[in-house]
């Protein structure tokens, strides 16, 4: 269920604001209901929504799992020009947006969908969907070091929650090593700024898991729609995740 004027922004008939004086106008029917009260929560796939007696364009959900590429922005657009992840999905019609962010040196697993109830459930700081990430870091660190990350460790914007680590591949001839962490917060460039925490930095990172979602088999920059099993398994794996961080230890 979403608001009446984002369902009618996301239909196309105007901006949010705008939308939000048709209703209080009397210009939005609802099952044939004139709807006058804002904040009403519709569900666009099942209610008849109308605006002066039109039909407004049902936008279908899109669900789509995209291999983002290094060098690409997590972004529908940017005024430098860069490349942007819509730039990967050009045979999608709906406008979708990304779940999350990938910044721009990262690749990897970036889910995106206009099902903006799913977007909020996934992001929401409180909901700790769980998110893997391979990260390539100069060295080898210690298991004690990785030990610091497991039970949080204290950054400039706080302490961060408990992380699940261990090692993938230690290349003693590039000195360098393949970590596998899975965090559950959403903090901007977490990952790298925990592993130069312990001064081990970051060369290369890539996610490849979030949620129930794998990105396996997935080449770089290509993307597949999920399906009706993988998008229901998403929104439960959220709300346990929520369901586990309310429950008392």
């Amino acid at each position: 269920m979403e608001r009446l004027q984002k369902v009618l922004a996301q239909a196309g008939v105007a901006s949010r604001r705008k939308c939000e004086e048709y209703i209080e106008a009397g210009r939005v029917q609802v099952n044939d209901e004139t709807v006058t009260t804002l904040g009403v929560k519709v569900d666009p796939a099942v209610d008849a929504i109308k605006v002066d007696g039109r039909p407004i364009n049902r936008q279908r959900m899109q669900y789509i799992l995209l291999n983002k590429p290094k060098g690409v922005i997590t972004s529908t657009s940017d005024p430098e020009g860069r490349d942007v992840v819509n730039d990967y999905i050009k045979d999608v019609k709906e406008r979708v947006y990304p779940v999350g962010r990938l910044d721009y040196d990262s690749e990897g697993l970036l889910l995106l969908t206009n099902d903006g109830a799913l977007a909020n459930l996934l992001t929401h700081p409180s909901h700790h969907v769980p998110k893997t990430y391979h990260a390539t870091v100069e060295g080898v660190p210690h298991g004690d070091l990785l030990d610091k990350l497991r039970a949080g460790i204290q950054l400039e914007d706080g302490l961060t929650a408990p992380a699940e680590l261990e090692y993938v591949d230690i290349n003693p001839e590039k000195n360098e090593t393949i970590v596998s962490i899975t965090i559950h917060e959403g903090r901007n460039r977490q990952v790298r700024r925990m592993f130069d925490a312990i001064r081990f930095p970051v060369i290369r990172l890539k996610r490849i898991q979030f949620g129930s979602l794998l990105l396996a088999g997935l080449a770089r920059g290509k993307h597949r729609m999920l399906t009706k099993a993988e998008v229901e398994e998403l929104r439960q794996s959220a709300v346990q995740s929520h369901n586990v961080q309310k429950t008392p230890q």
